[in-house]
């Protein structure tokens, strides 16, 4: 369970997640991490939040973002605002770290989530962009439906092809990082 203070990296992408709020802080209104992007990483999958709004606003360095389809860097003192079902990606495509301050209203189970993607990481069970394999995700992803989405493929063919593949996985034992698996 992820309390204030709490440090998770990603070993995969460099990414280090600060904890200042959590839900169980919050009542589960808010989660306030601090982030940061290591110099000149790849962008991430394009996503979106279907019950989610986040706030970022950028205390070091500068990030790039893609928000609906529109890229452009954020610098310091820069806040963003996402509303909840905008596809976004965000990422640190610059020669030093990006640091930014990082709102998620309501937090629901985005903690969980942040654990399951690094603890992959650190299992080393990813590729460069710090995404599990698909059997993984086909448990994954519908585990944490309310909290993220991806935009490819479609999520009516995610709900699919996961809905198809995730009792195979879950027969499989698949769906918790490598090293947890029993």
């Amino acid at each position: 369970m992820i309390r204030a203070g709490d440090t998770l990296t990603n070993a995969a992408t460099g990414q280090t997640l600060r904890f200042l709020r959590t839900a169980a802080d919050t009542g589960g209104a808010l989660l306030e991490i601090e982030s940061t992007w290591p110099p000149g990483a790849t962008a991430p999958p394009e996503h979106f939040h279907p019950r989610q709004s986040e706030r970022f606003t950028v205390l070091a360095g500068t990030l790039r973002v893609r928000v609906a389809g529109e890229e452009r860097e954020l610098r310091v003192g820069d806040t963003l605002d996402i509303p909840a079902g905008v596809p976004h990606a965000m990422w640190n495509g610059g020669d030093a770290p990006a640091v930014a301050r990082w709102e998620t209203r309501p937090a629901l189970g985005t903690e969980r989530l942040f654990e399951a993607l690094h603890a992959f990481a650190a299992s080393g069970a990813v590729d460069a962009r710090g995404v599990p394999p698909l059997l993984d995700l086909a448990v994954l992803v519908p585990r944490h439906w309310d909290e993220m989405r991806l935009t490819r493929p479609a999520p009516a063919v995610q709900r699919l092809v996961f809905g198809i593949l995730g009792p195979l996985a879950r027969a499989l034992g698949r769906g918790a990082p490598p090293r947890a698996r029993s």
